[in-house]
């Protein structure tokens, strides 16, 4: 067995576990923000370790037309950009939709710089 392929095959499991451990993390977290969190960070993290594995199982292919490592590339950078925007988003949404926090959440510092005038609520539109 070829060791590239082999380091690839690890790349690949890492990468399930990670994406196995976000959704377990999707199940046990108490709120909405919370969820958001895990599922953007593990999920990232194991689509990325993910494609990295794929572009080491398919190096013989690397400088022929099929160019699999130029396709993770751009899919890295991709998921890099577009994944921590999302989830910001969508919990930036949630808290002005007055989705409530866990009650074991201690500290809400986004209400502080509501409150201080840092930032300001979105209007109603």
């Amino acid at each position: 067995m070829d060791i590239i392929k082999l380091i690839g095959g690890i790349f690949l499991l890492g990468g399930s576990l990670s994406l196995l451990v976000s959704a377990i993390g999707l199940l046990r977290m108490p709120d909405v923000y919370n969820r958001v969190q895990v599922g953007t960070k593990a999920s990232t993290f194991g689509a990325i370790v993910s494609f990295v594995g794929i572009a080491l199982l398919k190096y013989e292919h690397w400088f022929t037309g099929e160019n699999w490592l130029g396709r993770a590339a751009i899919l890295i950078i991709f998921i890099y950009i577009t994944n921590p925007v999302s989830s910001h988003v969508l919990m930036r949404a949630a808290y002005f939709m007055k989705v409530p926090l866990s009650k074991i959440t201690s500290t809400d510092v986004l209400r502080d710089d509501l409150n201080n005038n840092v930032i300001k609520e979105p209007k109603n539109e």
